[in-house]
């Protein structure tokens, strides 16, 4: 689908509630002072009073309130931000992940390479928000979902919703919301997954939710057989499985459940306007709580637009039997760029014994989950000889760097400079790490026709059984 930007487009997308657009823009209505995601229910506003934003923040900034019915904060992000390279794509995912709550924007100017001004400038002109609303809306929702899954205390999920203060806090949630913090709670659902069920112990209910169809089978098939014991398990039976992992974040440690939710894929395009799947966090820190929400979308391709994707492999004769079988089918990532590095290198036996030799034991341990992956620093202390001893020094020293923001053409050429780590492996690492979209690996004869999408056609072929990644 050409999903093109003129307003006239896009008031036809609202017109006919195209949950195709969701996430790409957010339009408001003036005469409400509302915003909405385009496949909002609500009567179409009349085209003259409704004003068109790139993000959920541009619209906050205007002073508009999010709508109750449809969410628009909860929207899968816009894929177009998880494809680019350039310096807006990597400053929005930088966000995402938290860092202007922990680092400010001096700390995302700097992993950026540009000075602080550039920055604003920069997502300003194009995003109609500097890098500070775009990290107090997305404080915002998270606080949303703690006020109504949570028992939380209000105080406290203040802060760890990133917010320096209790009454910035309540400033944001009226401004966005047009509710205090206990209106928020006091409507929260009570039915389906239950209101307030939640409880500090009992973990964090989330919906992570997609756009289109999610193929969930041939993800959950790779996550379990790579599933690394002591850091990851998966059970059940297949098309109810359910996918646990340790998490190491910035401020403490997560165990994390994602449930495969049957039915999640619809056969046809277009056929289903999207979706999520059901996870549980629980978290030492609940101010870790957005970084690993968007790990985990990073794991899973949740903001993919299957979509585009879809139509353009489809159009190919080899892959057009593949898509039709595998609507919606994701590029998986994952959930610590460092740690997949090292599993791309060495696989997963290797990876369990790294685990239980050198990593570090949970405080509490969780069934089989008993332990966090080890991180580069440690790994490069302990067996510093070869190849493998030659990657983690890079990574603990930052001469190869696999965050949301670095320069996918930089990392792949530090990784090439690692003595000993061969192409394939290089491009295992783009695909899952740095979750590039356009990744041709070598030996495989991968059409031009395919770009920009060769990592999703990579899937598919693997999907097939015709083309293994080790």
């Amino acid at each position: 689908m050409n999903q093109g930007t003129d307003e006239d487009t896009r008031y036809e997308a609202v017109r006919s509630r195209d949950a195709r657009f969701d996430g790409v823009f957010f339009f408001a209505v003036e005469t409400t002072g509302i915003y909405c995601r385009p496949s909002c229910p609500a009567v179409t506003p009349k085209r003259a009073n409704v004003r068109f934003f790139a993000t959920a923040a541009a619209a906050q900034g205007s002073g508009f309130r999010a709508c109750r019915r449809c969410r628009p904060d909860a929207v899968p992000g816009s894929a177009e931000w998880n494809v680019r390279a350039d310096v807006v794509g990597r400053a929005v995912r930088l966000i995402a992940d938290g860092v202007v709550d922990r680092e400010g924007v001096a700390g995302l100017a700097e992993r950026l390479g540009y000075s602080a001004r550039q920055v604003q400038r920069q997502l300003t002109a194009e995003l109609g928000a500097g890098p500070v609303a775009l990290a107090r809306a997305q404080r915002a929702h998270t606080a949303r979902v703690l006020v109504q899954t949570t028992e939380l205390p209000i105080t406290e999920i203040a802060f760890a919703s990133g917010f320096a203060s209790v009454r910035q806090f309540n400033d944001t949630i009226r401004a966005v919301y047009a509710s205090t913090p206990s209106e928020l709670r006091a409507a929260a659902p009570k039915h389906g997954r239950g209101r307030r069920t939640a409880t500090p112990n009992a973990g964090i209910p989330l919906r992570l939710a997609h756009r289109g169809p999610y193929r969930a089978g041939p993800v959950f098939d790779l996550l379990e057989h790579e599933a690394v014991p002591g850091i990851e398990e998966v059970s059940g039976p297949p098309g109810t499985r359910t996918y646990r992992r340790t998490l190491r974040l910035p401020y403490g440690t997560g165990i994390v459940a994602v449930e495969e939710r049957p039915g999640a894929a619809r056969t046809g395009l277009g056929a289903h306007p999207g979706g999520w799947l059901d996870a549980r966090l629980h978290l030492t820190d609940p101010r870790d709580l957005t970084t690993a929400v968007q790990r985990l979308r990073r794991l899973f391709d949740l903001d993919a637009d299957p979509y585009a994707v879809d139509e353009r492999l489809a159009a190919d004769p080899r892959l057009a039997p593949l898509v039709a079988a595998r609507p919606g089918l994701r590029s998986p990532g994952t959930a610590d760029p460092e740690e997949l590095a090292v599993r791309a290198l060495t696989g997963r036996v290797e990876a369990e014994r790294l685990v239980h030799r050198y990593g570090k034991a949970l405080d509490a341990p969780c069934g089989s989950l008993t332990h966090l992956f080890p991180e580069p620093a440690v790994l490069a202390g302990a067996e510093p000889g070869g190849t493998l001893g030659a990657l983690t020094a890079a990574l603990a020293d930052q001469a190869v760097r696999l965050d949301p923001g670095v320069d996918r053409d930089d990392a792949r050429d530090a990784l090439r400079a690692v003595p000993g780590l061969d192409a394939r492996t290089v491009a295992e690492i783009r695909i899952r790490a740095l979750g590039d979209p356009d990744v041709a690996p070598p030996g495989l004869d991968v059409p031009d026709s395919w770009r920009p999408w060769r990592s999703y056609a990579l899937n598919h072929l693997r999907a097939a059984g015709e083309w293994e990644s080790r």
